[in-house]
């Protein structure tokens, strides 16, 4: 694959302290088949995949058909790993860190397993977490008598940390937890902010960094958080089916391990115990999709040529462009609150059901995504919506695009 960094152009001397990074769009889109087919706005819910990681897809599939499915991963072993050293890299820390999975929520759901909580414990959240946490939590306390506590929001929308950092100390809970960007809007919270109340603490700390990753630079060691889960499939573009946890080197010390660990994440080492393994490779499983590790790995890397920097800051300047016209709509309310935003924009249209909107966008050519009042409880309820669009632009789609889409909302509110 050519690194595409070749292609870029800059303003001002290329050493210079003023230089930005543009990335050459036509060159990105080129590589995305899809930007023939469609106005692909639905990257929060699934990036376009590049060419570079279909071709490295199929090319596994093929070798798969030829030699036989064992045969072929190890014919690729030194491929395979390549997917924990460019993850490892895209967020700054050690390979034998990261434990790939079948999803974000595979990941989370993993990494809770490992915590062996007790009735009364407390799990800290805020009130803008991803759906599938807030259940997995619900389910804990169901079955485990654990109290769930949510920090207040600013007035302006995201977390209270100062509030957070409050109930961290009132009730030094097991475990503190936080979506860095909720699905449900482009809020992007100050995980960095609540990682230095919990390391301050000691307290374990788990992020959810699934709309984050791949849009904006993540660096765990920053962030300090103990465990981390994010998918491939959306801002990476990778394929679907795929994720990864980091697990910190204090959790894998400590002797953290997922409820039910296997073969591969333990040795069997005597008739009546086993051994965890000293990576998170623990919290694996023995059986790999290895066509698809292939492809995360290609898309990490793609993502990391292309320049995650450039990219965070091309792709919430698209969203910024969509929601500056959208707010002019009459008609149209803009949902995405908070002091720093990302590329998820919501918003409700007056006079519209959401199953028929969603419908004349896809008939306009535009994919876009749902939202409803059961995925985000308390930031609906605080916002009196049930339901709302979502569109998420990327840094491969247009200035062109961004105006297209807000002039085919503009026409459907106009004859609802």
């Amino acid at each position: 694959m050519e690194v595409l960094l070749s292609d870029m152009k800059t303003h001002g001397s290329a050493t210079g302290a003023g230089a930005e990074t543009l990335l050459d769009v036509a060159a990105l889109r080129a590589d995305t088949p899809g930007c023939e087919q469609v106005v692909h706005f639905n990257n929060a819910g699934c990036g376009l995949l590049a060419a570079p990681v279909l071709a490295t897809m199929l090319d596994h599939l093929n070798l798969e058909a030829r030699l036989g499915g064992y045969e072929a991963a190890a014919a690729r072993a030194e491929q395979v790993r390549a997917f924990y050293t460019e993850t490892a890299a895209l967020i700054n820390c050690a390979p034998g860190n990261i434990a790939f999975a079948g999803s974000a929520t595979h990941a989370y759901a993993t990494a809770l397993s490992s915590i062996p909580f007790e009735a009364g414990d407390v799990i800290l959240t805020t009130r803008n977490d991803f759906i599938s946490n807030q259940i997995a939590f619900l389910s804990l306390r169901k079955r485990f008598g654990v109290r769930l506590v949510h920090a207040p929001d600013l007035p302006e929308g995201g977390v209270d940390v100062a509030a957070m950092a409050a109930l961290m100390r009132a009730h030094r809970p097991r475990l503190v937890s936080a979506t860095h960007i909720p699905t449900n809007s482009g809020l992007v919270q100050p995980i960095a902010e609540i990682g230095a109340h919990c390391r301050e603490l000691g307290l374990l700390y788990l992020v959810d960094a699934c709309q984050s990753v791949g849009q904006f630079p993540i660096d765990v060691a920053e962030i300090g958080c103990d465990l981390l889960t994010a998918t491939c499939r959306k801002f990476l573009r990778g394929p679907r089916g795929s994720g990864f946890l980091y697990v910190s080197d204090r959790v894998l010390r400590d002797g953290y391990e997922p409820l039910f660990i296997d073969m591969h994440g333990s040795r069997w080492v005597s008739p009546d115990s086993y051994r965890p393994v000293e990576s998170a490779a623990r919290f694996e499983e023995w059986e790999f999709p290895y066509a698809t590790v292939l492809g995360c790995a290609a898309a990490v890397r793609y993502a990391r040529q292309v320049g995650v920097a450039a990219i965070a800051r091309r792709t919430p300047a698209l969203a910024a462009r969509l929601r500056a016209r959208l707010g002019d709509l009459a008609g149209v309310r803009l949902l995405d609150r908070g002091r720093t935003l990302g590329a998820l924009v919501t918003f409700e249209v007056e006079g519209w059901q959401a199953e028929p909107f969603k419908a004349a966008m896809d008939a306009a050519g535009v994919n876009s995504a749902l939202s409803f009042r059961e995925f985000a409880q308390f930031d609906f309820a605080d916002k009196d919506v049930e339901w709302c669009l979502r569109l998420s632009p990327h840094y491969y789609n247009t200035e062109d695009e961004v105006d297209r889409v807000a002039d085919i909302v503009a026409g459907l509110r106009a004859s609802p």
